[in-house]
């Protein structure tokens, strides 16, 4: 990667970042410090404020930041299974495999139908070496009706 893609990612990063903080409660405040708005009060105690945060981190690789986002976001709300799935993910690009699997796991146990998780965790059992763990969620995520799993079994014959 050269240095002027490395340099548009940081500055669409931190365009998205400052795009992401302006909202119409926050535009409507005045030119008040963030930490005195109202908006941005409410924003912080908002689980999705911080899921938003992580996903935006982890998006342009910055999982560490993502990992505690996510955590917030789990803080707030802890029935988020969407906080807890990417927080996992994000653990996985981490190479901590064991709390990645521990938090999609989580996310699996508060919603079992959700193809996704399953994918997402048969990823990580592979990175982690745990190939049969793998295969038995790409088949239990394609029989949810995840496409990505079913094109991965596809592949594999």
């Amino acid at each position: 990667m050269n240095r002027t893609s490395v340099l548009k990612i940081c500055f669409f990063g931190w365009l998205a970042l400052v795009l992401a903080s302006l909202s119409p409660l926050a535009a409507a405040a005045g030119p008040s410090s963030p930490k005195s708005s109202p908006a941005a009060s409410a924003e912080h105690r908002d689980p999705n404020y911080w899921f938003q945060k992580g996903a935006l981190c982890a998006t342009y690789g910055n999982n560490q930041a993502a990992v505690g986002y996510f955590g917030k976001a789990i803080a707030l709300d802890p029935g988020h299974s969407g906080a807890y799935f990417s927080q996992g993910v994000s653990y996985g690009q981490l190479g901590n495999y064991t709390r990645a699997l521990a938090a999609i796991s989580r996310a699996i146990e508060m919603k079992p139908q959700n193809g996704l998780y399953y994918y997402g965790r048969a990823r990580v059992y592979l990175l982690s070496g745990e190939k049969e763990n793998a295969m038995a969620d790409f088949r239990k995520a394609a029989d949810l009706g995840d496409e990505d799993a079913r094109i991965y079994l596809k592949n594999m014959k």
